[in-house]
């Protein structure tokens, strides 16, 4: 994690929030990398979950939702974790995550001074309106689920939608972590991509299992073997109280396994409740049945943070070159990568051309020129940034309009046709279907 961490910073991928003044825990800023790594993952959800289908309907919905939506899903009265403070260092900790904490720095035995733990709500808290009164009083979402819900009959009756069929978003979430840890993994600001997918009763478990296989197809897509992906499902005593069936997908990090995404039954629970609180049906009718009926959830939720840093923490190694040199390589899904195709002149002489290939190719991918240092070690920054594809602009270009182009992983070379570089490019940068 100390070699990803640094190289993050190094490359610019990931960075602390406010950084000059010593920056602010569970916060992070994506650099000029990471804002596009994260873009290209959004994209590629974006793609196989809502446009590539007929059944979903893609929305974004506001941060601050209705107060009583957070009293109707729960999280006023149940999203907390139980909190103790160390009375020495003055260090809150979670109750239930102690083993393994450090160690206390203003005790001579090191040994921390707890207080009794107390449950401590995870909503961040803000106000509407000009006066901090309690009626103006408002949540920034812990999770983007519930405004998916109070939408659903206004996004079915728009679309023209009939059961089944999904409403997904990508989106901000906020959560007021006690002890956010391991980089990016918990953070009191990230993104969700979730979907809420509604269904008759009589066929929850059938799409519980569809959606498990399909999101688990979607990370094999992302390159996690078998060897780093596993699906976990919950015990009974896991399970929400209205849950009837919930599976983990977990990576296996520096850290051990964790969470990426969950696969959820979630019943009736999140529509009965908020037609309880807002007095608003969200019943169906079926038109031919005429049965009356509140539709089954089905919810996928993946970490778009988390998952980047999963992207990250598999795709990065050190290899030993023959003559005992070593590089640095981060070998992303090429559709990923933050620069997909980097075209360097093998001279400055040489850059006018170069610059106007780069330009052409920039209309269609992600592309960076440099033509800074010898070619050896600009080819060592690009595999370092994971660029899959360098795109050598030589003395010969200028007879045979053709470039060398040299794969990242295996660092062969091959001479292309300029004419024929765009859709050679595109044949190994297109999105799995």
């Amino acid at each position: 994690m100390d070699e990803l961490v640094s190289l993050c910073a190094r490359r610019g991928f990931i960075f602390q929030s406010s950084e000059i003044y010593g920056g602010i825990n569970g916060f992070w800023d994506y650099g000029p990398l990471g804002v596009e790594l994260k873009q290209n993952l959004k994209a590629f959800w974006w793609q196989r979950m809502v446009r590539g289908r007929d059944d979903v309907e893609g929305v974004d919905t506001s941060i601050v939702a209705h107060p009583r939506t957070w009293e109707a899903s729960g999280h006023v009265e149940h999203f907390s974790d139980p909190m103790v403070d160390c009375r020495a260092c003055k260090k809150r900790f979670r109750a239930d995550q102690l083993d393994g904490v450090e160690r206390c720095s203003a005790s001579k035995t090191g040994e921390h001074d707890l207080t009794e733990a107390k449950q401590f709500n995870l909503m961040l808290r803000t106000f509407i309106g000009a006066s901090e009164e309690a009626a103006n009083v408002a949540y920034l979402r812990p999770e983007t689920c519930q405004s998916l819900f109070t939408d659903f009959k206004r996004v079915r009756e728009a679309a023209r939608q009939k059961i089944p069929f999904g409403m997904a978003q990508i989106g901000k979430a906020f959560r007021n972590e006690i002890n956010p840890r391991n980089f990016t993994f918990r953070s009191r600001e990230f993104e969700q991509a979730e979907l809420e997918f509604f269904v008759h009763p009589s066929e929850r478990e059938r799409w519980f299992e569809y959606w498990l296989g399909e999101r688990r197809r979607w990370h094999a897509d992302l390159g996690f073997g078998d060897d780093v992906l596993r699906i976990r499902p919950h015990d009974s005593d896991e399970l929400a109280h209205y849950a009837n069936a919930a599976s983990d997908l977990e990576f296996l990090f520096p850290f051990g396994w964790q969470e990426i995404e969950g696969v959820h039954d979630r019943g009736d629970w999140d529509l009965t409740r908020h037609t309880e609180f807002a007095g608003k049906e969200l019943t169906i009718t079926d038109e031919e049945t005429k049965e009356r009926y509140t539709p089954m959830v089905v919810e996928t939720s993946v970490g778009i943070e988390r998952t980047c840093l999963a992207l990250l923490c598999n795709g990065l190694c050190e290899e030993t070159l023959e003559g005992g040199e070593t590089r640095t390589v981060l070998r992303l899904p090429a559709f990923l990568a933050p620069v997909q195709v980097a075209v360097l002149p093998l001279s400055k002489k040489l850059s006018e051309s170069a610059r106007r290939l780069a330009g052409d190719l920039r209309r269609r991918f992600p592309v960076f020129y440099d033509e800074a240092g010898n070619i050896g070690r600009r080819y060592r920054r690009q595999d370092e940034a994971g660029t899959p594809f360098c795109v050598t602009w030589d003395f010969d270009s200028e007879s045979d309009a053709a470039v060398t182009v040299r794969e990242r992983d295996s660092m062969t070379q091959e001479r292309i046709g300029v004419d024929a570089l765009r859709a050679w490019l595109t044949d190994r940068l297109e999105m799995p279907a």
